[in-house]
């Protein structure tokens, strides 16, 4: 369960929030969610696929980490072995609150494990004189971009899934060992049904701002052959 408390000097003053990688601090995970206006920085290292919300019908996006529950394969340790961790990873333990008006708010899960009160560890979210840390103030910068992205998010998904850009896809992961996983239960783009897009489609998408992350999507799919690669090491113990 999570506990959810928005933040606040009188409250929080003397928190902190451990800010280094690890399975310990909640990085074991197969993928994050991710938005259009982060595909750009997402496609040079991670898969970005699709998932339908099965009581809502609609789309979400991916950045994928590993092939199957509690598997980051960019997680060494204490490193985080990519040059870009995704928004929705890098906020952790801060969310996204709403408060009077739907003005959003930093809130924070106070029983995430990166959370500490305990002594000299991790990053401060306040001063001495109760002002918002730097640290803090990088957090509600990225929180608000996140924010965004997550508002800007169903246009596009529904815009995609409206043109049938969406397909369901099964990949075979075959391990040098001789054994093979299965990821299923995602979506990707079509690459073919995408090529054969009209110009009536292709300026709908492009006036609406969707045919640029569209493309990232799909660039972004060749970072399985290195995700692969990963797998087979971590299995080989290399």
């Amino acid at each position: 369960m999570s506990n959810h408390q928005s933040v606040n000097s009188a409250t929080h003053r003397d928190l902190r929030v451990l800010s280094g990688n690890g399975a310990a601090l909640g990085d074991a995970v197969m993928a994050c969610l991710t938005f259009p206006a982060e595909f750009r920085r997402v496609q040079g290292h991670f898969p970005i696929v699709f998932r339908r919300d099965l009581a809502s019908g609609t789309f979400a996006a991916w950045a994928l980490f590993g092939f199957e529950d509690g598997e980051n394969l960019f997680l060494e340790g204490e490193t985080w072995d990519a040059p870009y961790k995704p928004l929705a990873q890098a906020i952790q333990p801060f969310l996204i609150g709403r408060g009077a008006g739907e003005t959003a708010q930093v809130h924070i899960d106070m029983d995430h494990p990166r959370v500490t009160a305990a002594g000299d560890h991790g990053v401060r979210l306040f001063g001495q004189d109760g002002q918002p840390s730097p640290y803090l103030e990088s957090i509600a910068e990225m929180l608000g971009d996140l924010d965004q992205g997550y508002r800007e998010s169903p246009d596009f998904l529904a815009a995609i899934d409206r043109h049938g850009l969406l397909e369901p896809f099964t990949l075979e992961v075959p391990l040098n060992d001789g054994s093979r996983h299965s990821l299923v239960g995602f979506h990707a783009i079509n690459e073919d049904r995408l090529a054969s897009l009209d110009a009536a489609a292709l300026g709908e998408l492009n006036a609406a701002g969707h045919l640029l992350p569209l493309y990232m999507a799909v660039a972004s799919l060749g970072r399985f052959g290195e995700l692969i690669a990963r797998k087979n090491r971590r299995a080989t113990g290399g």
